[in-house]
């Protein structure tokens, strides 16, 4: 088979990066966890802070086998699919594997494109440039949005109407506007007590 049926497969995926470290972000800030970065964007938000992995093309398409059996020899168990959008390939492969050696799976995706494979934790973090599939918000733990402007609130709303009841819902600043936004999010939630603050904790720590 090709590289474009393998990849069709899930057999294969395009490697950014990945990463032993902790988890910075929402519910699971400090659970240690492997991070596995998949290239490949389309969503285009100008604030993006990995916008090096937006072109699929500059990142080697990886046999999944290998990279899973890189997140098995860590000692957590939690195993976090980000991106670039992670959504954007058959993710079932990368997940049925990694079930099968006892680790959790993560997925942090913008909700922008079919979801597949088996996820523990899904933690969905809507875009305005490119709005997430109806079908995802059922399926969210998390709903983690990122204020860059007071308009972000209403945005905030507008997603969080379409999510469970369980779903845990996070406001967090753009890390650029984070002086400027912060005071308004503590404000916010203090105000609506649904939402919790998240914060880039691991930016703070100097840590990956």
């Amino acid at each position: 088979m090709n590289q474009a049926g393998l990849l069709a497969d899930g057999m294969v995926l395009p490697l950014m990066e990945e990463f032993y470290t902790i988890q910075g972000e929402g519910f699971n800030s400090g659970k240690a966890a492997y991070f596995i970065r998949i290239g490949g964007c389309d969503v285009g938000c100008h604030w993006c802070d990995v916008k090096e992995s937006w072109d699929a093309a500059l990142h080697p398409l990886t046999a999944t086998g290998d990279i899973v059996g890189r997140a098995e020899k860590q000692p957590g168990k939690a195993v976090v699919v980000t991106g670039g959008e992670p959504s954007m390939y058959n993710l079932g492969v990368l997940t049925k594997m990694l079930k099968q050696s006892g680790m959790e799976t993560f997925i942090e995706t913008s909700g922008a494109y079919l979801l597949t494979g088996e996820w523990d934790w899904i933690c969905l973090s809507p875009k305005r440039t490119l709005e997430p599939l109806e079908g995802i918000f059922k399926h969210a733990d998390e709903l983690k949005i990122i204020v860059h402007n007071k308009a972000d609130f209403s945005w905030a709303e507008r997603n969080a109407e379409k999510v469970g009841s369980g779903c845990k819902l996070f406001l967090q600043p753009e890390w650029s506007k984070r002086a400027e936004m912060m005071p308004l999010i503590v404000d916010y939630v203090m105000n609506h007590p649904k939402w919790m603050v998240s914060l880039q904790t691991h930016k703070y720590l100097g840590i990956p």
